[in-house]
């Protein structure tokens, strides 16, 4: 390798394409495939062969591009090709803003911003073998059982290549070739610079081509060699959103199967997806229909699915995730969440806590060994540990116009379809009984009811609603009907009109 580190003086990125067979307003570069961009991709494998520079050609839609780079990559330099078309010219522009400090010695690597599964382990093998072979040029071959549309690969008698055929260019022959050239090399920096000086654009497109290089570079007594690779996947680009599905799919099974030789579990690889940048531990066991995204990370002998989505939620170790969509959560060890349930962002769970069937939950800190069973809403809230809320409680946190925040010690028993109206406070050890609207702060171990006095108007059903099959099973219970001119009043029901309920019944 390069002898003043572990790898080449630079690497090139070009993306500059339009991708118009994309049919996006979405620049090409910027679609994704396992949760990163295409040219995400691309800068993370140059980034993990160690350049010492970076650079990156753009021209359509220009500051859009150099935005998400910069994200993605801060220290990458961002460089504009100018007029002139082709590949030849970008690297050239790009040598140029690379040699503002000095003129660049060693090796230079270019490759694409559209080429995703080109990994960084090819990336050093080409490098490898460009430095100790001392070739001048080094290109990334192929072999492909169908070649069609793609350069072609000429090699003398001892090997070396003479040169890059384009098929529209090529000859009968030469299309029977199966080894094609992928757009990737490595070159050494001054034939690179020599050699781009003498490109021209007199061809039928009108473009400086890169490919020119490796007969000029022969030609002034270079070596020009090939490194094969028979993973075509490495080389393939995303053209158009075929291309892109293709490459996701493939990205994902590669993704898989390295996680299940990590000691991964994976039931049903076929219906699991995997973002690039998502931690996986040990004895981790991954459900069928299972999509984890983002940031996300799973603690050892944690189980994730069926039927589950979280993006950036970490969840602990041995904890238990079913049937849920969660994104900017957190789930502590050994806790259960699901089935049904939806965590968003700001939920942090507690270690052997328990958010259940039906739920939301949004800005909530939950304490430890404390569940929020089934059937309800906990926003903008603080739960203390142990706690247990009853089915059906909600945290009324808006106004309208603001949030409030609701905050239930620890210990705390509450009564099904309670209703916390923010802002709020309940003490340690208190309880709620069953329909409670909780309005002022509770003190801690006290009981909170807010019922009225429960009334039956009995006959009700007999009187009001006279030959129903609630009033003939009433009937045939033993109730009877109050005397009372009110009732005697009413007409029958019949298919043309409802009687509406006395006051009494109103009440009742």
């Amino acid at each position: 390798m390069s002898p003043e580190t572990t790898g080449p003086a630079a690497v090139i990125v070009l993306a500059a394409g339009a991708g118009t067979r994309m049919k996006s307003r979405t620049p090409k570069i910027l679609h994704e495939i396992g949760g990163l961009s295409l040219v995400g991709h691309a800068l993370r494998a140059a980034r993990t062969i160690d350049p010492r520079q970076l650079a990156l050609v753009v021209r359509h839609e220009r500051d859009l591009v150099a935005a998400h780079v910069s994200g993605l990559d801060p220290a990458a330099l961002i460089v504009d090709q100018d007029e002139v078309p082709g590949t030849g010219r970008a690297v050239q522009a790009a040598l140029e803003a690379l040699d503002a400090g000095g003129p660049l010695d060693g090796t230079v690597v270019v490759t694409y911003g559209d080429v995703p599964l080109l990994s960084a382990e090819l990336l050093a093998e080409l490098v490898l073998i460009h430095e100790h072979e001392r070739n001048a040029v080094t290109v990334l071959t192929a072999v492909l059982d169908n070649a069609a549309g793609y350069g072609r690969i000429l090699r003398a008698a001892d090997g070396t290549v003479t040169g890059i055929r384009e098929h529209k260019d090529a000859s009968d022959e030469e299309r029977e070739i199966r080894e094609i050239n992928s757009g990737i090399y490595a070159f050494d920096a001054a034939v690179l610079r020599d050699a781009l000086v003498q490109v021209t654009t007199d061809n039928a497109q009108g473009e400086m081509y890169l490919t020119d290089v490796l007969g000029l570079a022969r030609s002034a007594g270079g070596r020009v060699a090939a490194v094969v690779t028979n993973d075509r996947w490495q080389v393939e680009g995303a053209n158009d959103r075929v291309q892109l599905s293709a490459l996701g799919a493939e990205h994902n099974r590669r993704t898989v199967e390295a996680w299940m030789r990590a000691g991964v579990t994976v039931v049903d690889p076929a219906t699991t997806w995997i973002d690039a940048t998502v931690t996986l531990a040990e004895d981790v066991r991954i459900l069928p229909n299972t999509q984890l995204h983002g940031a996300t990370t799973v603690a050892r002998d944690a189980v994730v699915g069926p039927d589950t989505t979280l993006t950036d939620v970490t969840v602990g170790e041995g904890a238990k995730v079913t049937r849920t969509h969660g994104s900017g959560a957190t789930i502590g060890a050994n806790a259960s969440v699901g089935p049904f349930t939806y965590l968003r962002p700001g939920t942090v769970l507690g270690e052997t806590g328990k958010i259940g069937a039906f739920y939301e939950t949004k800005n909530v800190t939950i304490g430890r060994g404390s569940k929020l069973s089934h059937l309800g809403y906990a926003g903008d809230a603080e739960i203390g540990e142990d706690t247990n809320i009853g089915c059906g409680n909600i945290t009324a946190n808006y106004d309208g116009e603001n949030k409030h925040r609701t905050v239930i010690g620890s210990g705390v028993r509450t009564g099904s379809n309670t209703v916390f109206v923010a802002p709020v406070q309940v003490g340690d050890g208190a309880y709620s009984g069953a329909g409670a609207v909780i309005r002022q702060d509770v003190p801690a171990g006290a009981l909170a009811i807010s019922v009225a006095k429960q009334r039956n108007a009995e006959g009700w059903v007999i009187s009001h609603r006279p030959g129903s099959i609630s009033a003939v099973l009433a009937e045939a219970a033993g109730a009877t009907a109050p005397v009372s001119e009110t009732a005697a009043a009413q007409p029958p029901l019949d298919s043309s009109s409802t009687p509406a309920p006395t006051e009494e019944g109103k009440q009742s």
